[in-house]
């Protein structure tokens, strides 16, 4: 499976020069842990619930501390044809919760989560050929079970 199979399209964006309580705000509203901060079609920054947390605890005005200052700038992406285990590689690795999806040309086309990976977890737990399937790893109680049909009991 690729990205572009799971991700979501329609990704919550929102201005630099908006404060970060009203990005807060709008996480909210729209249920989302991350806002994107575009010109156009291109993806300048992101912003999370952890750095709405990080200017809380510095102290910060949410209220006059501004998204343009506060966002990650120029974020990590990934882009719709890759593979979801490569996308959740890099998300672990780095221990994104949220990774902007971008075209060839860098035009934001959608952002995937832990949730929609998530999702595909759980969905595998119902069909474990389905997870095997997505992961290209077997399960342990597979393993056993074609030790034991070849005769390999230790």
């Amino acid at each position: 499976m690729k990205v572009s199979d799971i991700m979501t399209s329609a990704a919550a964006t929102d201005s630099p020069s908006d404060s970060v309580g009203d990005a807060a705000a709008k996480m909210r509203q729209q249920q989302t842990g991350s806002l994107l901060i575009t010109e156009g079609s291109k993806l300048l920054g992101i912003i999370t619930e952890r750095d709405v947390l990080r200017v809380v605890a510095e102290g910060k005005d949410p209220k006059t501390a501004t998204i343009g200052d506060e966002m990650t700038r120029d974020p990590v992406t990934i882009e719709p044809d890759t593979s979801l285990k490569d996308a959740a590689d890099l998300m672990f690795k780095h221990w994104f919760r949220h990774l902007p999806v971008v075209d060839t040309s860098g035009d934001l086309v959608g952002i995937i989560s832990t949730r929609d990976l998530l999702r595909m977890v759980s969905a595998g737990m119902a069909e474990p050929q389905n997870l095997q399937a997505l992961t290209g790893h077997k399960l342990a109680r597979d393993i056993r079970i074609e030790r034991i049909e070849a005769g390999d009991l230790d």
